[in-house]
């Protein structure tokens, strides 16, 4: 049920911190949430922060949602991503009926709905429903989930069904006891995200708990749902990265005002190196989050005053949540360097965000490809806006 009803998504995830931040070691090594931490968190509302107000969610205001997840990945990188790519799926419950969205988010209360990005299955179209058959990988969070959200074409008499001349794709919420959770999440990094594979063979999916993956209309037209999700997804992911940078950088000056390296005298903080490269990750955490925060700002004050974004704003947002990923690595591979030896061993926390950190680069939202899609669109070239 939820908890701290009375306290604001930020204040909440300001108290939660503290407890996150004291299981990272156990959320890695488990390669998932702990049930107590993962209930902590549903309790708090977390999981339902973008899902519509008139279904029973939070509908959060955007900068506030960006400003939750920072906070999240400061405590620890996996636990901001799984509620980032948990709380954000939750949008497609503005485009579906409100009673069916409230069974499948609200109730029971502490609901979760673990997504897959590519429609690999097939939905073979029967009476009242469909059959939904397919293999689906990088399901974030599955084994806490309630439901999975199998990703599939549909297929309508042996042939794929067309919808404006395109395959036709659809998300079919499959009750979690009805899939095969496969074990595939073997990682270096963001080990606790969860990010497994699941299974379904055959599942009947009766057709009011589909929506249309790509084109499902709006049926709450509240600014949040405005929003790309794509680029929704992508601020959340800037956001982690940013946030455990902070985290990283922190842990350093710990360090730097305890450890004398070998062969130098004085303390690390006392080095000139050091003091240069700390002033460099220092500038680039403050405008990369500046960029982000600005743009994420810009795009909620379009959306809410005018019911729409335009791609100017979009190609901003992809830019500074691109741009902010990248600029994490660049400060967390300089706070490992700086460290030295200290930072090779399992259990140091500088250790654990590079490793996090080149996991989340090597996703799609991180892509250097995002550079020249923005240059190519502010240079008046063709680009696919699908991607912004």
């Amino acid at each position: 049920m939820r908890t701290d009803v009375t306290l604001s998504p930020l204040e909440a995830a300001r108290k939660l911190a503290p407890r996150i931040r004291s299981s990272a070691d156990e959320i890695d090594a488990a390669r998932e949430l702990p049930r107590p931490l993962f209930e902590a968190l549903a309790d708090a509302g977390m999981f339902h922060l973008a899902v519509p107000r008139a279904v029973g969610g939070v509908e959060i205001d955007f900068p506030t949602y960006v400003q939750v997840i920072e906070e999240l990945g400061k405590a620890d990188a996996s636990t901001g991503w799984v509620i980032n790519q948990g709380a954000i799926y939750g949008t497609y419950a503005a485009r579906m009926p409100q009673d069916v969205a409230h069974s499948i988010w609200i109730d029971p209360p502490r609901a979760v709905v673990a997504n897959t990005p590519a429609p690999t299955a097939q939905a073979v179209v029967v009476p009242g429903g469909y059959r939904v058959t397919g293999r689906q990988g990088f399901s974030t969070g599955c084994r806490h989930a309630s439901w999975v959200a199998a990703h599939a074409q549909v297929i309508e008499h042996g042939q794929i069904r067309l919808e404006n001349g395109q395959p036709e794709m659809r998300y079919l919420f499959v009750p979690v006891r009805e899939a095969q959770l496969l074990d595939t999440w073997h990682t270096r990094g963001m080990r606790g995200t969860g990010t497994h594979h699941f299974a379904v063979n055959d599942v009947f999916v009766p057709a009011e708990r589909t929506v249309l993956s790509a084109t499902a209309p709006l049926l709450n037209d509240g600014p949040l749902y405005k929003i790309p999700r794509t680029l929704a997804f992508a601020s959340g992911d800037a956001a982690v990265a940013l946030g455990m940078s902070r985290s990283c950088l922190e842990a350093f000056f710990d360090l730097a005002g305890s450890k004398t390296p070998r062969a130098v005298q004085g303390l690390l903080r006392d080095q000139s190196m050091t003091q240069v490269a700390v002033g460099h990750a220092e500038a680039a955490l403050r405008s990369g989050r500046a960029f982000l925060m600005e743009a994420v700002s810009d795009i909620w004050a379009e959306a809410t005053s005018t019911g729409a974004v335009t791609l100017e704003r979009r190609a901003a947002l992809r830019l500074a949540t691109t741009h902010g990923i990248r600029l994490a690595a660049q400060i967390i591979e300089s706070i490992y360097s700086a460290s030295g030896a200290t930072a090779a061993y399992d259990g140091n926390l500088i250790q654990r965000h590079f490793q996090d950190i080149h996991v989340i680069t090597q996703h799609l939202q991180g892509r250097l490809a995002h550079y020249e899609l923005v240059g190519r669109h502010w240079l008046g070239l063709p680009i696919d806006e699908a991607r912004l």
